[in-house]
């Protein structure tokens, strides 16, 4: 069995959370094993412990990462001087380029979350409603400046959020489509539904 090496641009636990990721997705978290991650990654399960607490640690790993670079994201674009228009076509850029690139961690923030143990469970719903109602507090403000169609907030929100998360099933299907062109395309698509 070999030692865990660090990724490139992260340590040693980074690369133990990508992969337990990666199982987590596959498995789901319930059915996933410490024992098992360490078999994946070509180590003994004791050597996991070094840099890990608990299998627990390893989905709020993944979890909060995927949470605080959505919510970083989102604070950097709301400050910016780009107008409305651009703020949503940026952030609806980041979802996808976040759904195709960390597919792994954001597949498992998706549909696992709800393994989180308390306090993290609340902290990390708490995280995600706002991050919506940030979400829809944009798409108001659109509204009101007269740049978006007179459409429910909420639901316009959800359309586009919904309509990201289906790329899941677009990673499970791959088409003869390029990254880039699957981008323009559902930003147009979702954008032109709210451009006056």
């Amino acid at each position: 069995m070999g030692k865990i090496q660090a990724l490139k641009n992260g340590s040693r636990k980074d690369l133990i959370v990508k992969n337990a990721a990666a199982l987590f997705r596959k498995k789901g978290f319930a059915a996933s094993s410490m024992r098992e991650l360490a078999i994946t990654m070509g180590i003994e399960a004791p050597s996991l412990y070094n840099h890990i607490g608990s299998k627990n640690e390893l989905l709020q790993a993944v979890c909060f990462n995927v949470a605080n670079r959505f919510n970083d994201h989102l604070d950097t674009t709301l400050a910016s001087a780009a107008t409305i228009i651009q703020k949503l076509d940026n952030l609806i850029r980041f979802h996808i380029r976040m759904m195709l690139d960390e597919f792994d961690e954001v597949i498992v923030a998706n549909h696992e979350w709800k393994q989180l143990e308390e306090p993290l469970l609340t902290n990390f719903l708490s995280q995600r409603k706002k991050y919506e109602n940030r979400f829809v507090m944009l798409i108001r403000e659109g509204i009101n400046e007269g740049q978006f169609k007179n459409i429910h907030p909420h639901v316009a929100t959800l359309t586009i959020l919904s309509a990201v998360r289906g790329l899941e099933f677009w990673q499970r299907h791959k088409k003869e489509l390029s990254i880039e062109e699957l981008e323009n395309n559902m930003v147009q698509h979702l954008l032109k539904g709210l451009i006056k």
